[in-house]
């Protein structure tokens, strides 16, 4: 892919008489703000949840089969097939590395300054360690490793952050509708919301585009926010990009997760992992200790198997965040090395 040139974010600014006393300062990086008490009780009540649900048809499970719960699913993991499972989700891992990476430095030419991909590679793995724990903090981190050695200032960076976590609902939203489509038969019923769904998406997002073109509501000052910066230089054709690039991570995902899942002796095709993924990746990003959400849904929508869906949502998830940390070892050298010189 070659690169194209791009316009200075400079003289792209609107003017703006908005005073900006409340603006971060220019080159002062974003420190992500601690979750409110509310937020914690949310993702904690989400958590419980998950489990009770999990353990509840765990046991049921185990019980049918005349076993306790701990011999059922010592059971259920030493019937998997581990190391081509191991082989293929390693190669996925650094596959969805330089995907993910790609995409960062994308919005980053689009939005602020021509950095190159090699130079992004050593954050981008080295945020992986940190969002082991928050990955808000992983993309502040990223934020102050541009700001002390490129002189981007930390608000531009989160906007771009922000850009992309934006795209990415539309992105996974896009391909759920095509996953219907395409296996719609074999999906719950409750998979019917998505083409309504994803109407009413396509209409929140012509409005937002035309809102930060100024075609709607003109003399709103919320788009000149610095944190918007990213909004308001965005043209139809960014969104159009970001699908385009992120789309290889999606469908290699696709392949991966449909073998591996015969490898833990589940039956699954390649069209109904397109209708399922999309899905489980929006539960994904619910901030929950050790994925339980996106485990719950794996155990939802394959009912016959809560076992190996167990473990598979389990290992499958934890063993993609953690690897990518190790990913991140590899490269922390050469981070401390931009930033600190040594």
């Amino acid at each position: 892919m070659t690169e194209t040139d791009v316009p200075d974010a400079e003289s792209n600014e609107p003017e703006s008489n908005e005073p900006v006393a409340s603006e971060p300062v220019a080159n002062e990086p974003i420190v992500p703000r601690k979750p409110s008490a509310l937020q914690r009780v949310v993702v904690l009540g989400i958590t419980a949840g998950c489990f009770v649900y999990l353990y509840n048809r765990l046991n049921g499970a185990a019980g049918r089969e005349g076993l306790s719960l701990v011999d059922y699913m010592s059971q259920v993991f030493s019937n998997v097939d581990w190391i081509p499972w191991l082989l293929l989700m390693i190669a996925y891992s650094f596959l969805y590395f330089l995907i993910d990476t790609l995409v960062v430095t994308r919005a980053l030419n689009w939005f602020i300054k021509e950095i190159r991909y090699r130079d992004i590679l050593p954050i981008r793995a080295s945020a992986y360690i940190i969002s082991i724990f928050n990955e808000q903090i992983g993309k502040g981190a990223m934020a102050y490793y541009l700001n002390k050695r490129d002189g981007v200032p930390g608000w531009e960076v989160g906007s771009v952050m922000l850009f992309i976590m934006f795209c990415e609902m539309f992105y996974l939203l896009i391909w759920a509708t095509i996953g219907f489509y395409v296996s719609g038969d074999s999906l719950p019923d409750a998979f019917g919301l998505i083409p309504p769904i994803a109407v009413g998406a396509a209409v929140v997002l012509t409005l937002w585009m035309l809102y930060f073109q100024g075609k709607i509501l003109p003399n709103n000052q919320l788009r000149d926010k610095r944190i918007l910066h990213a909004f308001r230089l965005a043209k139809p054709w960014h969104y159009g990009a970001f699908f385009l690039l992120r789309s290889p991570a999606l469908l290699s995902a696709v392949v991966v997760y449909t073998i591996a899942l015969r490898l833990f002796g589940v039956e699954a095709s390649f069209a109904s992992s397109l209708g399922y993924l999309p899905v489980i990746f929006f539960a994904a990003t619910v901030p929950t200790p050790m994925r339980a959400a996106a485990i719950t849904f794996w155990v939802i929508l394959f009912p016959e198997n809560e076992g190996q869906m167990a473990a598979f949502g389990f290992v499958q998830h934890n063993f993609f965040i953690l690897f990518n940390a190790v990913i991140g070892l590899m490269f922390l050298r050469r981070a401390q090395r931009d930033l600190f010189g040594r």
